[in-house]
């Protein structure tokens, strides 16, 4: 069974356990979580986002296999093995393309998501909730989740094309863009157990729609807003 899955089976047979993710591109960084997983002994949960890491570098001038190499590498130095190194893809979607027309950035998409997962990235977090160049704002549920599956079909080739383990996905919309919200915050709507109902069910029917219920077990997450934020000035 897939590591992130085998903790989910875990947690939900009563154990008091869980992941954290590190979501950063710093060597610094990533040795101090990899020292402490290594203390801790357990894993560590690595992410890259899609603007610090795509195809055509993100500002870090990183491919995916990159990163995977870069963040091996200080697993190695440390002497941590690197099958305890899970590495995710947070916000993968069109966030790095938001200024072009909706079908030029769902198929630089695709190619974000295929390269994550033939890069060995497990966790892939499917991010369509922004408005590109020719969307209305904002976009209907329905068609954040029609994109996602799409993506997710993409991740899904990807990964038979490449072998390795199966990855899990992500899904949910309710948070600002990577860094944090760029306007300032007034107040915060935390999402209602409806919402996430909807989000759930409208997700699910797309990915049956695509061809990919076998793979909606999988599914291991939904992002929501729980009231905790932050912008370029206010936490």
């Amino acid at each position: 069974m897939q590591p992130l899955l085998q903790l989910i089976h875990r947690h939900k047979s009563g154990e008091d356990v869980g992941v954290y993710s590190v979501c950063s591109a710093h060597p610094w960084v990533l040795e101090s979580a990899i020292r402490f997983a290594k203390q801790r002994n357990s894993s560590v949960l690595i992410e890259a986002t899609s603007n610090q890491v795509n195809q055509f570098g993100g500002y870090t001038g990183m491919l995916p296999c990159d990163f995977r190499e870069m963040v091996w590498k200080i697993a190695d130095r440390l002497a941590f093995p690197r099958e305890k190194v899970w590495l995710g893809g947070d916000h993968l979607g069109p966030n790095a393309w938001q200024n072009r027309c909706a079908d030029e950035a769902m198929q630089l998409s695709e190619t974000l998501i295929y390269d994550y997962v033939a890069a060995g990235f497990r966790k892939i977090h499917l991010d369509c909730s922004m408005s590109c160049a020719d969307d209305p704002i904002p976009l209907s549920d329905d068609v954040v989740a029609s994109r996602a599956a799409r993506l997710c079909q993409v991740a899904e080739r990807s990964w038979q094309d490449h072998g390795g383990e199966a990855p899990v996905y992500v899904i949910g919309t309710e948070v600002p863009v990577p860094g944090g919200a760029k306007e300032s915050m007034d107040g915060l709507q935390v999402t209602s157990p409806e919402a996430a109902k909807t989000t759930l069910s409208i997700h699910k029917n797309k990915w049956q729609e695509h061809g990919l219920a076998d793979v909606w077990p999988r599914v291991i997450a939904l992002v929501v807003q729980p009231g905790v934020e932050f912008d370029h000035h206010n936490g």
